[in-house]
């Protein structure tokens, strides 16, 4: 799974400067590792989130120990892929009942801190929800929303924006 992990890495074309660092040290990294998805093998491990978009525009939630607005996602678990991970998490943390976008691929790659000095190196897939409220599970932040485009954007961290920008849809 990591082998072809790497090569879909490999094919990205960054949005932006923040993701050309992040695809290179990715695959300078990950490769090195015994356990890449395993968190508590190294603390440097692949994380899986999704950019969830529909009709209202984009799903954050505000994250319950950073106090960030951030797309849903987390650790990837045994036997799991990064794009089913993406799913659950999304799922899990907006309530929303979530479908891949096309085919499972990455949209984004972020190599970014986690807690605990960890270092996530983050594959983003793009998500797609139907026009519902979302109902985040108990233990979950409860402050999810949706946001128009523009409004995700500029709440959103450096790395979010970037993916954001690229997939904001034309005005007609």
């Amino acid at each position: 799974m990591i082998d072809a992990l790497l090569d879909e890495v490999r094919r990205r074309t960054p949005v932006d400067e923040r993701e050309r660092t992040s695809i290179e040290r990715f695959l300078a990294e990950i490769p090195t590792l015994a356990r890449p998805f395993d968190e508590h093998a190294d603390p440097r491990h692949v994380t899986a989130s999704a950019i969830v978009v529909g009709p209202r525009g984009v799903v954050l939630h505000k994250h319950k120990r950073l106090g960030l607005w951030l797309q849903p996602g987390g650790h990837v678990d045994e036997n799991e892929t990064p794009a089913d991970a993406a799913v659950r998490e999304s799922v899990e943390e907006t309530g929303l009942p979530v479908a891949h976008a096309g085919r499972a691929s990455i949209i984004h790659v972020d190599v970014h801190p986690g807690p605990r000095g960890h270092t996530h190196f983050d594959v983003r897939y793009l998500l797609e929800a139907p026009d519902a409220e979302p109902a985040p599970a108990e233990g979950e932040s409860q402050d999810v929303r949706w946001f128009a485009w523009d409004d995700a954007i500029a709440l959103a961290d450096h790395g979010l924006a970037g993916a954001l920008r690229s997939l904001k849809p034309e005005p007609h």
